[in-house]
């Protein structure tokens, strides 16, 4: 604001030393001895005039949601210390987190890893009031910087009781359907936004080329295509970009309760030799950018806030050191001008073994590129060796400052200055029926059948839910909801039982036969259980225990036991359809002969009721393979387009059903 213009008396003088502005009277009389009226009223207006300047001094053009966005980070960013930018660049664990810590270390971040939650079973305001008393700690420091709060929120908000759990990303690249999988990013968007909490680490956007990978189930698809289409989610999460908005800069629409996205992981995750987890991915530029690269160029343009570093490296080279790719390529070439944040614990990962040397690492994580460190827990020693560095040279001011801008970039644009704390008037939607019935939606477009009936005979599905007879539901998954949901889910790991809200496979059979039928549930029959039973067909659910990253990195791709010995012996006595729940696809072939019915169900998540209502016919199959499915281990990696392509179901097959009428395609 201008500084006002008062009509000076003309024996009053101001004279300015340094940024001290000592007032000095000339004229016939002293003021302070014997004031007259007209030295009294240039008192006042001294005052005034003061006053005013100081309004003038203490202006915050940060603080004015009027103000150009520029204009308020570099308003801000000159008023900060080194100590106050080192703090925006350091994501902390809730677990060690307080609101005196964020105070004290001017802390910009913090996450909650899987299964972190303020209480079992919290609810939305637990979740609400944990989140505010730590924000409220940020907003006591001198400048009042909110802190951003994270949490990985990758098929639903599935850190948190009786939120919606959606099908994995394997299962949602099979639906091929971008406007799907963004209504899914709303409705995650909503559920987050329930909990206090305003930035999401998704989506996984990684090409994955070998289903040993224990993170394959956060991959859409083998194709890079699939992939590219459904960074379509970006904008559920955020918002649709306005048309006259700048090109590849972060966007979040605060105003209809969006989060900030984070696409990951930067990159050729994906691709490690032998899909192992964290390890090595071998290829060529050319490789590098016609398969793993193309879906961050979708997802820039999209407007995503965030991009996270992998663990992998990339010809040797760990992600989490590469300048050439993280500023040469992504910050530089693509122009991304969003945040680069590392994965939790990510720099401790460059040297060998981890953290041998954490000053170094540091070092190098920083020069690559990395904007915002996820700590999680050290973050005193991050902050001191961090500090350290900058005070010797070693690392470049302007690196801070580039980190640091992307940061607050960010958090102005989702509005977190004007609205830095949540509220309870968002809770309803947490596990929302509206939000329940779009994941029942997803998970049948995203089962697939593979076979339907053996040679000769009449395909057994659809179902028939009018029998009068008895029923076999049988397996390790089909009354277990956290079989069902998979890794990430409650737990970082996952957790097998009844974990959270929703709806078995078994419940959701019981739910959609006639009232006359009777459900018998056998986990594991056994051949005399099977003879004394009349039982019209069975259905039965088996698959993998949950996992998530190296726990389910796999070299033989085997489901559970007992699942294989089900199968066998429950396809012998009876008519029987094999529901698969998995992150990938599994050892089958030696089984499909005995089986009538095969279904591929991914990890559905908490919606059962949308598995029966494909099996029984109200809805037909529709999913194709996004995932090659092979015949044996040994063919790995196998990829649609290879030399040695001899696959047990093509990528791209799935039979197709209408109620009470079968037609194959591939």
């Amino acid at each position: 604001m201008p500084a006002p213009k008062f009509p000076f008396p003309n024996n009053l003088k101001i004279e300015t030393i340094g940024e001290i502005s000592p007032f000095k009277f000339s004229g016939r009389r002293s003021p302070m001895i014997g004031m007259g009226r007209q030295t009294a009223t240039a008192l006042v207006v001294l005052w005034l005039y003061t006053a005013a300047a100081a309004a003038e001094g203490d202006y915050m053009k940060y603080k004015d949601p009027k103000q150009p966005l520029k204009v308020r980070v570099n308003d801000l960013m000159k008023r900060m210390t080194l100590e106050e930018k080192i703090g925006q660049m350091t994501q902390i664990e809730r677990e060690v987190a307080s609101p005196d810590i964020m105070k004290k270390y001017f802390i910009g971040s913090i996450v909650s890893g899987g299964g972190s939650v303020p209480a079992p079973r919290a609810s939305p305001e637990e979740w609400v009031n944990m989140v505010n008393g730590f924000q409220n700690g940020s907003l006591s420091t001198r400048l009042g910087i909110p802190m951003i709060y994270g949490i990985d929120a990758i098929h639903g908000h599935n850190n948190v009781y009786n939120a919606t759990i959606f099908p994995h990303n394997v299962g949602l690249g099979v639906t091929r359907d971008p406007e799907l999988v963004k209504k899914i990013g709303s409705a995650t968007a909503l559920e987050v936004r329930a909990t206090g909490i305003s930035y999401t680490f998704a989506p996984c956007i990684a090409v994955c080329r070998d289903p040993r990978w224990g993170r394959c189930f956060e991959s859409y698809s083998e194709d890079h295509t699939i992939v590219q289409s459904l960074t379509e989610i970006i904008p559920g999460l955020q918002g649709d970009i306005p048309s006259d908005y700048p090109k590849k800069f972060p966007f979040v629409n605060p105003r209809e309760k969006k989060v900030a996205a984070c696409a990951k992981h930067f990159v050729g995750d994906g691709g490690t030799t032998n899909g192992i987890n964290e390890n090595n991915t071998v290829i060529d530029w050319n490789e590098m950018l016609s398969i793993h690269m193309p879906a961050y160029l979708d997802s820039i343009s999209k407007g995503v806030s965030t991009v996270m570093i992998s663990y992998s490296s990339w010809n040797g080279v760990k992600m989490h050191a590469n300048y050439d790719l993280v500023t040469g390529y992504l910050k530089n070439t693509l122009k991304f001008k969003g945040f680069v944040i590392s994965d939790m614990r990510g720099i401790d990962r460059i040297s060998t073994p981890e953290r041998a040397n954490y000053t170094y690492c540091v070092q190098v994580g920083i020069h690559a590129g990395i904007d915002m460190v996820m700590v999680p827990d050290e973050y005193v020693e991050f902050i001191d060796d961090l500090t350290l560095l900058v005070k010797k040279k070693v690392i470049p001011m302007s690196r801070i400052n580039d980190a640091v801008r992307r940061i607050l970039r960010v958090k102005f644009v989702m509005g977190l200055f004007e609205d830095p704390t949540a509220d309870i008037s968002l809770a309803h939607h947490l596990g929302s029926h509206e939000h329940r019935e779009l994941a029942r939606e997803a998970v049948r477009r995203s089962l697939v059948l593979l076979k339907n009936g053996k040679d000769g005979d009449v395909p057994l599905l659809p179902l028939e839910t009018t029998s009068s007879g008895k029923v076999l539901v049988a397996g390790t998954h089909a009354d277990d909801i956290g079989n069902q949901c998979g890794g990430w889910t409650i737990k970082w790991l996952g957790l097998s039982g009844n974990i959270t809200v929703g709806t078995t496979i078994l419940t959701a059979v019981k739910n959609t036969v006639d009232p006359a039928t009777e459900v018998v549930y056998n986990k594991n029959p056994d051949r005399e259980f099977l003879k004394a039973n009349n039982f019209s067909y069975a259905i039965v659910v088996v698959g993998e225990l949950p996992y998530a990253e190296t726990s389910g990195d796999s070299e033989t791709l085997t489901i559970a036991d007992p699942g294989y010995e089900t199968i066998s012996t429950v396809c012998e006595y009876v008519r029987c359809v094999v529901v698969i729940v998995s992150g990938r696809p599994v050892v089958i072939e030696p089984y499909v002969d005995k089986i009538d019915a095969l279904v591929a169900a991914w990890l559905p998540g908490t919606e059962g009721q949308g598995v029966a209502d494909v099996l029984f016919g109200e809805y037909g199959f529709t999913g194709k393979l996004a995932r090659t499915w092979f015949r044996t281990v040994d063919q790995l990696p196998m990829n649609v387009g290879d030399l040695h392509y001899d696959p047990l179901f093509a990528f791209g097959y799935g039979l197709t059903t209408s109620p009470r009428l079968l037609k194959a395609s591939l």
